[in-house]
């Protein structure tokens, strides 16, 4: 593992919003973690408002196969409905106290499937705190266009996978969670990819190795948490973390293997230089240069930055937790 530090923050383009995606009736949406499918980079937002905050779907899915960000990010097309509209993926009863909403925490393909982690909000509340009833997966055969919550797996809302990152390594796929909010830790779960709807075949990394029990999971990070990303980076030769850390902005760590342990966090973004910011979610493949959608409470929109990776005569340092 080479140790490497963050730096020449560039904010590249707009990739969501009016003149962009308000012919799909996308005039303010959120988060957009990524995922490859062939030859489409997917991008997964939550919350999705027509103009002035009309036709609320909890869900919708762009596409590209632009992988040249370096001048932006060109959106390709949308999931739409029949009349051409952005559609809601997963639909919810928009119901505050019993579900809010639903919303995709991180997408990810195995073989001919794309399948979304998607949690189940009951209730928002003080900013950073939300109620989440259950987290689970829902799969689509038809490139987004239909999909249906699968019965199996899911997750109690109060655990510490209400939310996750997924990446694959090998034959494995392996989920790094938190709880619902931002102030919570990261737990870390694997399943080999084909196995990925059968509760069984989940291992939890805990104090003792892996284990089939959930609750065995402990922080492999202990940090205030918010939606996170990991990727594997061929140029630091180690896997790499960035999340929002509540009231300081974005922050990256890295790590030789997926349970840790994890360096100390180094800043990316400052929450000062752009207030309202979250959701950091970067592209796979990057290298020297990571890119990675940023979402920005004002205007409500989602924005592509890139970050340079500059690598130190120094070992890194790492905690286990």
């Amino acid at each position: 593992m080479q140790c490497v530090t963050p730096g020449g923050l560039t904010k590249l383009a707009q990739v969501t919003g009016p003149g962009l995606t308000d012919g799909y009736a996308v005039h303010g949406t959120d988060l957009g973690s990524v995922f490859t499918m062939g030859d489409r980079t997917y991008l997964v937002f939550g919350d999705t408002f027509g103009e002035g905050r009309s036709f609320w779907r909890s869900n919708v899915m762009g596409y590209t196969a632009d992988r040249d960000l370096s001048d932006g990010l060109r959106l390709d097309g949308m999931v739409t409905d029949e009349v051409g509209l952005a559609k809601e993926l997963l639909p919810s009863k928009k119901v505050d106290g019993a579900e809010m909403t639903v919303i995709p925490t991180y997408g990810f393909a195995v073989g001919q499937s794309m399948y979304l982690h998607y949690m189940s909000v009951r209730h928002w509340g003080e900013p950073g705190h939300w109620d989440v009833n259950r987290s689970g997966l829902a799969r689509s055969d038809d490139q987004g266009v239909t999909w249906r919550t699968l019965d199996a797996p899911t997750w109690p809302g109060e655990s510490g996978f209400a939310q996750v990152s997924v990446a694959r390594d090998g034959d494995l796929l392996y989920f790094w969670g938190i709880p619902a909010g931002r102030f919570g830790g990261v737990r870390l779960a694997r399943v080999p990819a084909g196995r990925v709807e059968d509760p069984a075949a989940y291992e939890y990394y805990g104090p003792h190795g892996w284990s089939a029990d959930a609750r065995a999971a402990r922080l492999v990070v202990d940090d205030t948490v918010g939606e996170l990303s990991v990727q594997r980076n061929d140029y630091a030769d180690a896997w790499i973390m960035m999340y929002l850390k509540e009231g300081t902005g974005v922050v990256m760590r890295q790590s030789a293997e997926p349970w840790g342990p994890w360096s100390e966090p180094k800043p990316v973004v400052d929450a000062a230089e752009y207030p309202g910011l979250y959701a950091p979610f970067m592209y796979p493949g990057s290298g020297s240069r990571v890119y990675f959608n940023l979402s920005l409470w004002e205007p409500y929109n989602v924005f592509l930055f890139s970050v340079d990776l500059r690598k130190e005569k120094q070992s890194c340092e790492s905690s286990s937790s």
